[in-house]
């Protein structure tokens, strides 16, 4: 999907706040407001757009352990299967396939740590995953939040 200046700088106003009226960017744009909408369609329906969300804090709805985990695997074998077990965790917030000591990295919440302590059975019977490792995140820090310079 080819993507322009204008598309570029929609994303730009997006990125900043999700909510932002067509009518702002149109006007900060001197474009029309169909056009915006219009471009917000393409760029939703092409993919660049994942999705509007509201992001919530984990611990304010009693979720308060959040961890990194690093899946060793036997081999390759599993990797797709460790991907669909992950989707269907809902622990699990992010997949990552990587390279280095792990295959996948997730990065999960849990209510407690005896939650945590169940979840990470769980995924150690998973096929292929030989062992975790597992850091708990103490703190988190908001750094660009979801947005990133578009050039």
């Amino acid at each position: 999907m080819k993507i322009d200046d204008f598309d570029k700088k929609i994303l730009s106003f997006l990125q900043l706040d999700a909510r932002i009226a067509a009518s702002h960017i149109a006007d900060e744009l001197k474009i029309s407001i169909p056009t915006v909408t219009e471009r917000i369609k393409k760029l939703t329906e092409g993919g660049v757009i994942k999705g509007f969300h509201a992001s919530v804090d984990p611990k304010m709805v009693g979720l308060d352990i959040s961890a990194i985990i690093t899946i060793i695997s036997e081999s390759s074998e599993h990797y797709k299967e460790v991907i669909e077990l992950a989707k269907v965790t809902t622990e699990v917030i992010q997949c990552f396939s990587t390279t280095g000591k792990g295959s996948h990295t997730l990065i999960v919440i849990a209510k407690n740590s005896q939650a945590l302590e169940e979840l990470l059975r769980k995924i150690q019977s998973w096929p292929g995953v030989s062992r975790t490792e597992t850091q708990v995140i103490l703190s988190s820090y908001d750094i660009n939040k979801n947005s990133y310079e578009i050039s």
